[in-house]
């Protein structure tokens, strides 16, 4: 279920943000693991998903190896319009 939080970041501009993160695994540095992210962050500068990056680095084991970004606008303040009035169908 979509928050107000949500919607208010789409309006600002956010989008929802997917990453595949590959990381070495610290007991075995020849092997990647994939870990996938996902939440709303405003394109292109991405700062929620730099903030998670940098907390990967300094508290995690698993050195960074690629990050793969896929953003959509879902929605856009363009799209939202008033409408001044309506109707109901039974």
């Amino acid at each position: 279920m979509m928050t107000r939080r949500d919607f208010a970041d789409e309006l600002a501009g956010y989008s929802l943000t997917t990453a595949e993160i590959l990381y070495r695994l610290p007991d075995h540095p020849s092997l990647l693991q994939s870990y996938v992210w996902q939440d709303y962050d405003l394109h292109p500068t991405f700062p929620r998903l730099k903030e998670f990056l940098a907390f990967w680095a300094g508290n995690l084991d698993g050195d960074l190896f690629r990050v793969r970004i896929a953003s959509a606008r879902l929605l856009t303040p363009r799209e939202v319009r008033c409408v001044s009035g309506g109707f109901n169908i039974n």
